[in-house]
């Protein structure tokens, strides 16, 4: 996969994500914050942020729905991108795009990356948010994304649930790293290994940590009891892809999430959350992965199936719904 090397785009494989054949996850490298204070230089303001998203990559859909979760829609522009066939990395599904805060008109989002910072070495990731006064990278790092989308924007948005709240921070942050390490890393892993040694070891882990899920989801209704958390927000992306995507492309064939009784009711239960159906679109994503361009080297021919209807009834309205 190509990157930037001294601001200029190369397909030299130099930032190599893959360890004695075992896939491994890059730590990502814009990681400044944006504050309602404004201390850190990055004021949460309507209007001035740009999220660049694809609904292919389940690292930038957790962003992209945060962003409906917490009524930033209106605040904080979305920019869809998809993987371009002449290895250029991600392109605007909308054809040559104008950089917010400039008349500068690129082609491709690494074009932005190495304008927001000239000379830069990096991946060129989604998400990644630009900020549009200072013309620079805020953050490609989903995670901290989220949580400044969840608490920093609250003067320019509606009310909204808070899903981090003090008191059951520990155990997000446990069960964010049994999502980041089980299920996150081990789909990689499934995928994008290259010995079947690394292979075997992350399909293990995967199987095992779903085994576990549906176990403690039997029990409560969503990850972190009876609310629900970012935890839950961080775990969808991958439950809505496992069949259609996963089982077939990343070789996750040992059982479907249809297969979990437990797991397959809660991932229908969270896509009836008011917003949620429409950044789910789970026909683009397939035909995104499984084009040539896609992730894990497939023909451009995508699978038809399998039918999954998100839309019928589940059963997670049995555990007590918190007031």
């Amino acid at each position: 996969m190509g990157h930037l090397l001294n601001g200029a785009w190369t397909h030299d494989d130099v930032l190599v994500e893959n360890a004695n054949g075992l896939y491994v996850k890059k730590p990502s490298r814009f990681r400044n914050r944006i504050a309602a204070d404004g201390s850190s230089g990055y004021p949460a303001e309507a209007g001035r942020y740009v999220l660049y998203s694809s609904v292919s990559c389940p690292w930038a859909h957790r962003t992209a729905i945060f962003r409906v979760l917490k009524k930033l829609e209106g605040a904080i522009e979305l920019v869809d991108t998809e993987q371009s066939p002449d290895r250029q990395g991600w392109a605007f599904v909308d054809g040559p795009h104008t950089v917010p805060g400039t008349d500068r008109r690129v082609n491709y989002l690494h074009e932005i990356y190495a304008l927001g910072e000239p000379g830069c070495t990096t991946r060129v990731t989604v998400p990644m948010l630009w900020d549009s006064t200072t013309g620079t990278v805020v953050s490609n790092e989903s995670s901290e994304i989220v949580r400044m989308f969840n608490t920093e924007f609250a003067a320019v948005a509606e009310p909204t649930p808070d899903y981090y709240p003090p008191a059951l921070r520990d155990e997000i942050d446990a069960m964010n790293q049994r999502v980041l390490t089980g299920i996150n890393n081990a789909v990689n892993g499934c995928g994008r290994s290259s010995t079947q040694e690394a292979y075997e070891r992350s399909l293990d882990l995967l199987f095992s940590t779903l085994d576990a899920f549906d176990e403690l989801l039997s029990r409560q209704r969503y990850l972190c009891g009876d609310v629900q958390t970012e935890a839950d927000w961080r775990f969808y992306p991958n439950l809505i892809r496992f069949d259609p995507i996963y089982y077939v492309g990343y070789k996750c064939n040992l059982r479907r999430l249809e297969d979990y009784r437990h797991l397959s009711n809660y991932l229908r239960d969270l896509y009836r959350t008011p917003g949620i159906d429409g950044v789910s679109d789970v026909a683009s994503m397939k035909r995104q992965v499984f084009s040539p361009a896609g992730p894990i080297g497939a023909n451009g021919i995508v699978p038809r199936g399998p039918v999954v209807d998100l839309t019928r009834p589940h059963d997670r309205d049995r555990f007590a719904i918190a007031a």
